[in-house]
This record gives C-alpha cells, sequence and structure tokens, in this order.
C-alpha cells in the first residue's frame, strides 16, 4: 500500500466519514435516491456497489429487492457492511474488499453500477477513467452507472459555511483547490477531508465518455441547497422538503449553477 493509499484509508478508518450525516448530508442521500430511482432499471436487478462503504446505499437498495454485491477498499467497512448483512430482512447478496480500477467481476454481469466513492480518491484522470472502463465492462447492455465526484468548489462553499476559510491553513489549501482540483491535507485536520480529486463540471462528463458510455448526463446532486442558512427546517416539514427536492431537480441541469454544489453526479449507459 503507497503512502498515499495509507492516508486515505487511515481516514476512513476513524469512521469520521460514516458520521457525516449532518444536514446537509441529508440532501445528498435524499436526491442521490432520486438519481437511483430515475436511472437504474426496477428491481429485482443486480447492482454493484463500488466503493460502497459500510452500506449506506446498499441496503436501501436491497430493501428495495434488488440482488447488491458491495466492493470497498476498505477492510473494516466490508466487516461492517457483512455484520450488518447478517441481521438484515434483505441482506446484501455479497461484500468484498476490491478496487474499482480491478474488479473481480465478470464481464456483462450486472444491471447497474454505483459508485459514489471511488473517482473522489483517484487523483490522475487516466485512473479514473481506468475505473469507470471497469464499470463498463462488468455492466450488461444498456446498464447504468450513476457515479459522483465531488465538486471543484465544493471547498470553498464548506468553507464559508463552516468558518473553516477563517483559518489561514485552509484558505492555503483551498487555493490548490481552485487551481488544479488536488485536495491535500497535511496536517490531517479533521473536518477538512483527505487526499482527493475535486472536479470541474466540464471534466466529468468526458470521463464517462472517453471509458465508453453513451447517453452521458452531468447534474448537480445537492445544488443551490447549500445556501439555505435554515436548512435543516426544510428538512424537517414535509411539505418544505417536498419543494426543496423538487427545486433542485429543477435546476439539477442548469449549466450556470452546476457548480455550486457539494456533489455531481455522472449518469451514463452501457
Amino acid at each position: 500500500m503507497s503512502p498515499l493509499d495509507e492516508e486515505i484509508s487511515a481516514y476512513y478508518e476513524t469512521g469520521e466519514e460514516a458520521r457525516r450525516l449532518d444536514t446537509l448530508a441529508r440532501v445528498e442521500e435524499a436526491r442521490t435516491h432520486e438519481l437511483i430511482q430515475r436511472s437504474f432499471p426496477p428491481p429485482p436487478a443486480t447492482v454493484l456497489d463500488v466503493g460502497g462503504g459500510t452500506g449506506a446505499y446498499a441496503f436501501w437498495l436491497a430493501e428495495r429487492g434488488y440482488e447488491v454485491h458491495l466492493i470497498d477498499p476498505i477492510p473494516v467497512h466490508v466487516e461492517q457492511a457483512l455484520e450488518r448483512s447478517r441481521q438484515a430482512p434483505r441482506p446484501l447478496a455479497s461484500a468484498a474488499i476490491g478496487d474499482a480500477r480491478d474488479l473481480d467481476r465478470p464481464d456483462d454481469g450486472v444491471d447497474a453500477v454505483l459508485m459514489l466513492g471511488p473517482l473522489y480518491h483517484l487523483t490522475e484522470r487516466a485512473e479514473r477513467v481506468r475505473a469507470l472502463v471497469e464499470a463498463r465492462r462488468v455492466l450488461r447492455r444498456g446498464g447504468a452507472l450513476l457515479a459522483a465526484a465531488i465538486s471543484r468548489f465544493a471547498p470553498a462553499i464548506d468553507g464559508l459555511r463552516k468558518e473553516y476559510l477563517l483559518d489561514p491553513d485552509f484558505e492555503a489549501i483551498l487555493e490548490r483547490d481552485l487551481r488544479d482540483g488536488q485536495h491535500r491535507n497535511p496536517a490531517r485536520r479533521p473536518g477538512w477531508f483527505t487526499t482527493a480529486y475535486f472536479h470541474l463540471p466540464t471534466e466529468l462528463g468526458p470521463e464517462l465518455t472517453d471509458a465508453g458510455f453513451s447517453e452521458v448526463e452531468v447534474l448537480a446532486v445537492e445544488g443551490i441547497a447549500e445556501l439555505l442558512s435554515d436548512l435543516e427546517a426544510w428538512l424537517d416539514d414535509a411539505a418544505h422538503r417536498e419543494v426543496l427536492l423538487r427545486t433542485l431537480g429543477r435546476l439539477e441541469r442548469e449549466p450556470s449553477l452546476l457548480g455550486a454544489t457539494g456533489h455531481l453526479a455522472g449518469i451514463g449507459r452501457a
């Protein structure tokens, strides 16, 4: 394991990402559910959740009747997913340690691939395309991919919202984030993420296309929900939540707003 891989693994082994279900992550989850339901074939279909962590989306899919196979590079994530699966009414079909760039799966074997983490941490374009090519290989003809990327402008939004930018060290990190998308947190400050690549909205689509996907779309996930100071109140009220999600859906393709989001979703067909 390289020092870079060790740093990323150490970040996830702390459990910090698993505890990330704050107010903004509730929007991310709700919008991701919408995009999955819109782009994936209906159950029963086979889904490969690549970089699925402890199963946040895998178990949601399994509960809806999908056959879900989870792959993640972090051993503790796989252990936790397996333990949860043993107790779940609708368990996962499998959970195993694996690398998005070299999937231990047969060709044309799944109906959909969910890839919500790997592109964050493959800091070179060639490696990201390699992972996407692997996703394309394991998909049946017409199968769907939903891949997430972190927006180049997410740390600026997050830095203002959480006041990280009042710290000169974070501002220095942000300067590089905006310059070339290469995010580094050498002091491993909590809340400042780990080694990653942050996409421009114009970059994700061509990566999917170069990997052989068609009907490619790039959509904003959380979008301008990031700007709401009373976001939690909007989410806690059913009528407000419905209006919020409907509005985010209407703006998800708007080019002038596409970067103003925490995450971008790349959707393509095999």
